[in-house]
């Protein structure tokens, strides 16, 4: 294998493609023709090329090429990559270009978000639930978001997200309450359907300190994580906060002195999201803290009865590896309010309860 050519050097996809490189142990070289290119000292071998709208460039390519054994050529910028792709390979024998055109490296994850809008809006679970669902948000707005999640680190995955959009469809009016928001990737999702739908504001609860972390998993797995629950809280902030505009808020406390604060007012205030008006009545609630099983008891406990008539209480993790805690909660509760349950499931490894009437 020979070594590889990255040119322009210094652009942000450039920089990426290095990392990748020289930990998978190639040599690389880095190229620009700025006379002066800060990247300069990120790369082991370093190559002056001209603009590839001098005369000399094609001559200039050939001979480092040839002189520094190049096979492989990453360019980031889509018009110096249709340049080479169109006018220099031909003369280059046995050297391609590693990396699609930028152009589609740029669009491809449209194209994906486009596709799982696609397959959410031919789902036909809401008929087999026997529910009367309402329309599917279109296309745009579920591709937008699928794609502002992906770019939220989590454990919401895409078949949990499909599932989501289509409990929004039969849920009615209320409050969205999410219990254990961590970075923020499933509070963006129920959010934003709040938001299609017309649903309600969205309050995420999370005390996000580390002694509130313990889940006496079992395997001890879990807890031997470093997790960095102050920095946690700072990752939520950074994703939520273009999306709160007065419908999104948090409460900082372990969730049963939450359900008492949400009890006892209907307005959250916080730095950086404002002021957020709530019902008092959950359409869906969302349990995804500590996954003990006191815990997810107590979490069930103290929220159940906010749920309104023909709205959703989802347990996360139902079918989890390291432990039973949800999984046992969620039974006893399905045996405890069989006669207020509307229909219930599991997918994607979690338990939605849709429920008749108060319980």
């Amino acid at each position: 294998m020979g070594n590889v050519l990255i040119f322009p050097a210094g652009m942000p996809r450039a920089l990426s493609f290095l990392d990748v490189a020289i930990n998978s142990g190639r040599e690389v070289i880095g190229s620009s023709s700025l006379s002066f290119d800060p990247a300069r000292e990120r790369y082991p071998s370093w190559a002056h090329l001209p603009y590839i709208t001098d005369a000399k460039f094609a001559d200039a390519l050939r001979h480092l090429v040839a002189s520094s054994g190049i096979t492989e050529i990453f360019s980031p910028h889509p018009v110096v990559w249709n340049h080479i792709q169109n006018h220099c390979l031909n003369d280059l024998p046995g050297v391609v270009l590693v990396n699609e055109s930028p152009v589609t490296d740029d669009v491809a994850p449209f194209h994906k978000a486009l596709a799982f809008a696609n397959k959410v809006q031919r789902s036909t679970l809401p008929m087999a639930w026997g529910l009367t669902p309402v329309d599917s948000a279109d296309a745009i707005e579920l591709a937008a978001l699928f794609r502002h999640a992906e770019a939220i680190p989590g454990m919401c995955d895409h078949e949990k997200i499909g599932v989501l959009c289509d409990i929004f469809r039969c849920s009615p009016a209320g409050d969205v309450v999410e219990i254990g928001s961590w970075w923020g990737k499933s509070a963006f999702v129920l959010a934003q359907l709040a938001k299609v739908h017309q649903l309600g504001s969205t309050l995420c609860v999370d005390p996000w300190t580390n002694e509130h972390l313990a889940k006496s998993d079992g395997t001890g797995l879990v807890d031997a994580v470093p997790f960095n629950a102050d920095e946690a809280f700072t990752v939520f902030q950074i994703n939520m906060v273009p999306y709160a505009n007065g419908t999104v808020n948090y409460l900082r406390l372990p969730s049963t002195d939450a359900a008492l604060r949400y009890r006892d007012s209907r307005t959250v205030v916080s730095p950086h999201f404002g002021t957020t008006q709530y019902t008092g009545r959950i359409a869906i609630l969302h349990i995804d803290g500590n996954h003990s099983y006191e815990s997810v008891q107590a979490d069930v406990k103290a929220w159940q009865d906010f749920v309104v008539p023909g709205g959703w209480i989802v347990i996360d993790d139902y079918i989890w590896a390291f432990g039973d805690g949800p999984k046992r909660v969620g039974d006893e509760f399905i045996a405890a309010h069989s006669h207020f349950i509307n229909t219930c499931f599991v997918a994607s490894g979690n338990l939605y309860v849709n429920l008749t009437s108060d319980i």
